[in-house]
């Protein structure tokens, strides 16, 4: 982009195509462009002029979206949206939250987000990995005290607040505190090309055919979830439109 894009009302960032997808179809007016080797979305939701990306998983592929968009399309709002962990047994599969702080896992640092009741409570942490297990998910909550946890938030937040703007983090619980990931999730959700990505998910289903099963049952969830996803974005859309 060689010129700015008119100031949009949002900048969403998303980490992977399927939390994207449903969102997409909302959109008004859609076009893409190419910026610094990512595809950059436009279009109206709910009357809401917005901006979104898809910068993959992790804190510099979520810096990376979220300058690129902030430089490119000067939101009024940067957001956060996408699937998370439940730390808080009290988080149910499917719920939408927006909590209130976002920290990492080892930084001091806390970053204070645009929340909404009844999650204005909440504390969302950003980690490296995914957490798999119930009990890592429980040594995590116990060791700073989150409720939620995903591999952006905090990241976005801190482009926001270097940028003088205001943040929001969306999150749909794509598995509870008590659920456990098939073990192969950890490596598929690191930052890789879709071909390593892709060998890395036949090289698992080689190893134990059930991950197969496995995988593709995470998937139909997924998609439910993205669908949950845009419910809550287009109302959050409306909301930045009316201000």
């Amino acid at each position: 982009m060689t010129e700015p894009s008119p100031r949009r009302d949002a900048g969403v960032v998303f980490a992977d195509a399927v939390e994207a997808d449903a969102f997409e179809r909302l959109a008004g007016q859609h076009r893409v462009l190419r910026a610094a080797g990512l595809a950059v979305h436009e279009g109206t939701v709910a009357g809401a002029a917005v901006a979104w990306c898809v910068g993959g998983s992790g804190t510099a592929a979520a810096t990376r979206a979220a300058r690129l968009l902030v430089a490119g399309h000067r939101p009024r709002l940067l957001v956060s949206a996408g699937f998370a962990g439940g730390l808080d047994p009290a988080l149910a599969r499917g719920a939408v939250v927006r909590p209130a702080v976002a920290i990492a896992d080892g930084f001091p640092r806390p970053l204070r987000l645009l929340a909404a009741p009844p999650a204005g409570g909440l504390t969302v942490v950003t980690v490296p990995d995914v957490v798999v297990t119930p009990a890592d998910k429980a040594a995590l909550a116990a060791r700073c005290g989150a409720h939620l946890v995903d591999m952006e938030t905090h990241a976005v937040a801190a482009v926001a607040a270097s940028a003088g703007l205001p943040c929001v983090a969306i999150r749909v619980i794509s598995d509870a505190a008590a659920d456990a990931l098939p073990p192969e999730v950890r490596a598929l959700a690191r930052p890789q090309s879709g071909m390593r990505r892709l060998g890395a998910a036949l090289g698992a289903i080689g190893r134990r055919p059930r991950a197969a099963v496995d995988l593709w049952r995470l998937y139909e969830r997924a998609v439910v979830d993205a669908r949950t996803l845009a419910a809550a974005l287009a109302g959050l859309c409306a909301e930045a439109q009316r201000g």
